[in-house]
């Protein structure tokens, strides 16, 4: 076995004794940092035309101390798994910055890199916790599902071949730079995802080490479905054929209002669940409020309950959040994947099932 598939298999071994832990929020910890456009240009990018304060995924590139401090705060928090800093690490989402391929591939490669570096160092620290990278692959900017003009509802501003090529480059780097597992997050567009995954099986079928898939989508509001219109079990019955490691929500909501939908995925689901809700509702100023303890008691009862594998945090998360999500479920025994009866299962924005 290679080193990586070593850490695969023990990725799976440590997901059946126990619920893994995810990082928190990237983008609050930067804000804390209090972060200026030189950081954001470093020397790579000092004459380069436009803003780019705001673009995160270039820290790995011009301040990548910053981002390799934040993978030591999570992993020191207790998690067992980080994201790589590369959530919009895509051509088309780094567009908006004039950035192309370049660029792109060389944030993906670092990200990875940086992650691999600290994960590596924290296994060697506490080999009795070994600590694992997933691939950060966001959601885009642009959705293949929804017009682009309101006035036109056949309208796109973007073709599936054109997100298929941005993720299988971004696919391809973040393989290259040594990640366990990609996690396809933050799902509002479930054509979108698709598109990624499509990208991961034809690249490993073109001879790329196959690693797992972690999908996670997101419920927008109280409606109970995504941006595109899915609920929760038709999401699942359109994404189950990729076979992924885990599904699961995150971003949106926060824990009270996420629970009914993940309970769903935990009696539908024959892989893994996992979670990762933002700490509450933003208030007036976009900010979060939400207590480390009050968080972690809702999670907590999550994994009490039985509904979870893998826990973790979103929008405003910090390394508190995760120590105390961490302490909450660690005597919880994780979530046993249900047998459910052979069946034809479909969807379009309703699940459908033919016995």
């Amino acid at each position: 076995m290679s080193e990586r598939e070593q850490r695969i298999a023990a990725l799976k071994d440590a997901a059946k004794k126990r619920i893994l832990v995810l990082d928190g929020a990237w983008g609050a910890m930067f804000q804390r940092k209090g972060l200026e456009e030189d950081d954001y240009r470093g020397d790579r990018f000092k004459d380069h035309p436009g803003q780019m304060k705001g673009n995160n995924d270039i820290l790995c590139l011009t301040r990548p101390d910053i981002v390799s401090d934040l993978y030591d705060a999570f992993y020191g928090a207790g998690a067992d798994i980080c994201e790589t800093n590369t959530f919009s690490a895509t051509v088309i989402a780094q567009a908006d910055y004039d950035l192309g391929a370049e660029e792109v591939i060389a944030i993906n490669r670092k990200g990875a890199r940086l992650a691999r570096a600290a994960a590596d160092a924290w296994t060697e620290k506490e080999p009795d916790k070994p600590r694992f990278v997933a691939g950060s692959i966001g959601p885009l900017n642009k959705m293949l599902s929804m017009s682009s003009d309101v006035n036109d509802p056949g309208a796109r501003s973007v073709t599936f071949d054109e997100v298929y090529d941005a993720y299988r480059m971004q696919i391809e780097a973040l393989n290259e730079g040594g990640v366990d597992l990609y996690l396809i997050e933050t799902i509002t567009d479930t054509l979108n995802c698709k598109a990624a995954i499509k990208a991961i099986q034809d690249l490993e079928a073109e001879g790329m080490e196959k690693l797992p898939i972690w999908i996670s989508g997101t419920i927008t509001d109280k409606s109970g479905r995504t941006l595109s219109g899915q609920t929760v079990e038709a999401f699942w019955n359109s994404v189950r054929h990729a076979k992924p490691f885990a599904i699961g929500l995150n971003c949106a909501l926060g824990a009270d209002l996420m629970r009914p939908h993940i309970a769903t995925l935990a009696r539908i689901a024959d892989t893994l669940v996992a979670a990762y809700p933002n700490a509450g509702l933003p208030n007036a100023f976009g900010e979060y409020d939400e207590a480390p303890e009050t968080t972690a008691g809702m999670v907590g009862e999550w994994a009490e309950s039985g509904l979870v594998n893998i826990l973790g945090g979103c929008c405003g998360t910090t390394p508190e959040h995760i120590a105390a999500i961490a302490e909450a479920a660690k005597t919880a025994a994780p979530r046993e994947i249900p047998e459910r009866p052979r069946a034809m299962r479909l969807s379009g924005l309703e699940p459908f099932e033919v016995a």
